[in-house]
């Protein structure tokens, strides 16, 4: 009975051999990577009590990784950041990214459903893995992990724009240059009332610029039409160039400064 238990131990280790790797950790007991990667649908053994205590670790590992790379970074921009870092879609792309899918343990009725493609079913999961292995491994372990999975990502990341929607992102800029703020307008609803699809104009007169975006909502459409303004902004103004002074709108222009007096025609007029 001792050496099937034994067996059966390394049939699990073998089976999540890759994903182990993967993560640069390898757990003494692989059952509990097992119950990690077990959503509710498949067993009462599941992985939610893991999930909760990862989620804990995964902020203070984040917030501890931001504090110590960009010590320039204030409270508010450290918060911003590590909220868009630890977010369903974030945690989402990182499980996707080591494929974590193939190993998760779903019931029939998510595996019918693609569950192994939801992204909160991937983005809990991932959690839950982090909580195994502080459970195994303690806080360090755990951080580094941590540190492993984040690093292509904080790698490349633009601090100054993540967290930030779109029309945050259009105001900025459009401010930053000076310039007036956009303008949105509702052009068109298009839809059954629980159904609707709103067409939303965001123009930058200024700049001469007006689109178009649509979405569930007004807001999801403003948003989009703002992505959408933004980037033929930022593709025009560095086609102005310097902005002509004088004329309306100009910086006026100074008069020339006056010549001396010719002192020998200042004699002939008066002779």
């Amino acid at each position: 009975m001792k050496a099937e238990r034994t067996a059966a131990a390394r049939v699990l280790e073998v089976d999540i051999s890759g994903l182990q790797k993967r993560l640069d950790y390898s757990f003494e007991k692989p059952e509990l990577l097992q119950q990690a990667l077990t959503h509710r649908s498949h067993s009462t053994e599941h992985n939610e009590r893991l999930e909760f205590l990862g989620d804990s670790v995964l902020n203070c590992a984040v917030a501890d990784m931001l504090y110590t790379m960009f010590p320039k970074l204030d409270e508010g921009d450290l918060s911003r950041v590590r909220a868009n870092l630890v977010k369903q879609q974030a945690l989402f792309e990182i499980a996707q990214s080591i494929e974590l899918p193939q190993y998760l343990h779903l019931g029939e009725g998510e595996l019918k459903s693609g569950g192994f493609r939801r992204p909160s079913i991937l983005a809990d999961a991932l959690e839950a893995v982090i909580g195994g292995v502080f459970m195994e491994g303690g806080f360090d372990a755990a951080r580094k992990v941590i540190r492993k999975l984040y690093a292509p990502i904080l790698a490349h990341v633009d601090l100054q724009t993540l967290g930030k929607d779109d029309k945050t992102l259009l105001q900025e800029y459009l401010q930053g240059h000076k310039m007036a703020l956009p303008q949105y307008n509702v052009v068109a609803t298009h839809g059954a009332a629980h159904n609707q699809q709103f067409e939303v104009e965001c123009s930058v007169p200024q700049l001469e610029i007006k689109v178009l975006g649509n979405g569930a909502s007004r807001r999801a459409a403003e948003q989009v039409a703002a992505k959408l303004a933004l980037e033929a902004a930022q593709q025009r103004v560095p086609k102005l160039g310097k902005r002509k002074t004088g004329g309306e709108g100009g910086a006026k222009r100074r008069k020339p400064k006056a010549e001396p007096a010719d002192p020998q025609l200042d004699l002939k007029l008066k002779s």
